[in-house]
């Protein structure tokens, strides 16, 4: 499934850097894939074998109104060749070759008590210039960890929380 949905994604994102409306095409699939996601109904007439290929173009046809001509043939494509299921995998990836392509990287700061905008600000601004990408940063607060911080950068992540210190402590002792 992953495979197939890289396929699909890639095609559509290349596409849309073609005729220059990526930002236009990831969002209007955004929305519909929210929509799927969020409409049970909705899902059930897309996902459904019970409905005919025709029928969902209709439904489709009716259902979105001054979206993208590529999106609309991709949509259409996806109905025809029975892969409307991995629409979910298809937007995850698009997304993931936007930041790409925008140099963008997802930044999550952790913290039990709400930080300094200014602190938080700086380790955006540290990241970036370690990693040469523009850091969009996000910042929320967690009791949980009880102090210190957890940083995730992308797909990866460093726990320096009084938590997970607490954790690795209580191993150690435990053996």
């Amino acid at each position: 499934m992953q495979e197939i949905a890289e396929v699909y994604a890639r095609s559509l994102f290349e596409v849309a850097v073609e005729h220059d409306n990526l930002d236009k095409v990831r969002e209007q699939l955004g929305q519909f894939a929210d929509a799927l996601g969020a409409n049970r109904e909705l899902g059930i007439f897309f996902f459904s074998p019970y409905f005919s290929p025709g029928e969902k173009k209709e439904g489709l046809a009716k259902g979105i109104d001054g979206a993208e001509e590529s999106l609309m043939h991709f949509l259409e494509l996806l109905i025809d060749k029975h892969r409307m299921p991995v629409i979910f995998r298809i937007r995850r990836r698009v997304d993931e070759l936007w930041e790409a392509e925008n140099r963008r990287l997802p930044v999550e700061v952790t913290s039990a008590i709400a930080l300094d905008e200014k602190l938080v600000e700086a380790i955006g601004e540290r990241i970036g210039e370690q990693t040469g990408r523009r850091v969009e940063l996000t910042a929320t607060v967690e009791p949980a960890i009880l102090g210190g911080l957890v940083l995730q950068v992308g797909n990866s992540i460093l726990d320096a929380s009084i938590r997970n210190r607490l954790d690795q402590l209580r191993h150690q002792v435990a053996r």
